[in-house]
């Protein structure tokens, strides 16, 4: 008798003309290691190259959390590699943040979407999302910063000074919040998330596809698979993140969320 191959952390599957990507780690938090980056973003490159794909659909297992963010044990065992794989850093974090494509992306908010969760959401075209969900980038609570495009994309997402409150606190805000501000299109009941965004991909699907890829790519700046406006502000995140990831701070800020307690700032 042979044990059972392990259940994929990625998992794919058509509906009609819409991709259904299901980050299917729950006992994790769906959070992001190298294989979770790397379905991602292949699935991506699936429905950037296939023509019967219309529209993705990005959800977690499980009834709890949309994305937890990073793999912090990965990330412990194996460093930046464990989440960021070398041969396919430059689709950023988990495979998404900086990969864009032409086909809509609907983000399918289940659960809690805390700190790489939000950034998944910033980086997909709509959201719908739980009434239970929440959105926020706690990362200062850790000594750091969120550098998956969090920081600059919250700011064109929400108000300025909305936006900014819940970088520099911290603090999360509920989905009904985010809905009333504008960052998700719509708030259902969590057994309702999956069906809702499956029903608006197939309202996407409806468009003649070639205008509807035209479109997004002139919305959203893209430029021959990337997105130019974007890289003034990639660049300031990347040497921002290099200095604060070095920081005194940002060890006491992972051993304090380790060890369950408050961490001890020093500000070097």
């Amino acid at each position: 008798m042979t044990d059972e191959a392990p259940e994929a952390v990625v998992l794919t599957e058509r509906r009609g003309h819409t991709l259904l990507i299901t980050i299917n780690r729950p006992k994790a938090s769906n959070s992001i290691n190298a294989d979770v980056h790397n379905g991602i973003g292949e699935a991506l490159e699936q429905a950037e190259n296939d023509p019967e794909i219309r529209a993705v659909v990005l959800t977690g297992a499980g009834d709890r959390v949309f994305c937890g963010g990073a793999d912090l044990k990965a990330l412990g065992t194996k460093g930046g590699d464990g989440v960021l794989p070398p041969e396919t850093k430059h689709w950023g974090f988990a495979g998404m943040v900086d990969h864009p494509v032409s086909v809509p992306v609907i983000a399918a908010v289940n659960g809690s979407a805390m700190g790489g969760g939000t950034e998944l959401a910033l980086a997909s075209d709509l959201i719908v999302a739980a009434d239970n969900a929440k959105f926020g980038l706690p990362e200062v609570h850790r000594g750091l910063m969120a550098a998956a495009g969090g920081v600059f994309r919250l700011t064109q997402a929400l108000p300025k000074h909305v936006a900014l409150e819940l970088i520099l606190t911290g603090e999360p805000m509920p989905a009904t919040d985010a809905h009333r501000w504008g960052f998700v299109n719509r708030v259902v009941p969590q057994d309702q998330v999956l069906d809702t965004a499956l029903a608006l991909a197939e309202q996407v699907s409806a468009g003649a596809p070639l205008a509807v890829q035209a479109s997004k790519r002139v919305a959203r700046g893209i430029v021959d698979g990337s997105t130019p406006a974007e890289r003034d502000a990639w660049k300031l995140n990347d040497e921002e993140m290099a200095k604060v990831s070095t920081s005194a701070d940002v060890m006491e800020g992972i051993g304090a969320f380790m060890e369950k307690r408050q961490p001890s700032w020093q500000g070097k």
